[in-house]
């Protein structure tokens, strides 16, 4: 049966002009997205997102505004479902205290996800694996564009 994966994530500049990324392994395969994850029966996108970045981050987050939802088909790259995914730009409410990578995929022995930052102004489509995470990323690049003029 086909259905509908309601998905949401943060898109946290730090003081730096950089962006967070997750990598992560998952169902056999390795990906590079913006942190966030799945919304749960009777849960709200705000408190959805919150608690992503608390499990993930162990970070308590401030959402700033709505970026992007999903506009387009998108079929989920794990099971049958149709993603519909929600972005959100995000502060955190203190410094994060995790450890950040700085290559790709670069997991510590007891985990399959690791975060790095990505400088703005190097910031490219390919950084990221799947379609809509593209999409926000070519919406950044051409909001730093616009304010570059």
């Amino acid at each position: 049966m086909s259905y509908f994966n309601v998905r949401v994530y943060g898109l946290l500049i730090n003081a730096d002009n950089q962006i967070l990324v997750s990598d992560e392994q998952s169902g056999g395969r390795s990906f590079s997205k913006f942190p966030g994850g799945g919304l749960e029966y009777g849960e709200g996108l705000i408190d959805a997102l919150k608690r992503e970045f608390m499990e993930e981050c162990n970070a308590e987050i401030e959402v700033l505004s709505h970026f992007y939802t999903t506009d387009f088909y998108e079929k989920s790259s794990f099971n049958d479902s149709q993603i519909i995914s929600i972005y959100y730009l995000v502060r955190e409410v203190n410094t994060l205290t995790m450890k950040f990578k700085t290559e790709a995929f670069d997991f510590d022995p007891e985990t399959l996800q690791s975060f790095r930052w990505i400088d703005l102004n190097a910031l490219a489509e390919s950084d990221v694996t799947f379609k809509t995470d593209k999409t926000v990323v070519n919406m950044l690049l051409s909001l730093i564009a616009e304010s570059a003029d």
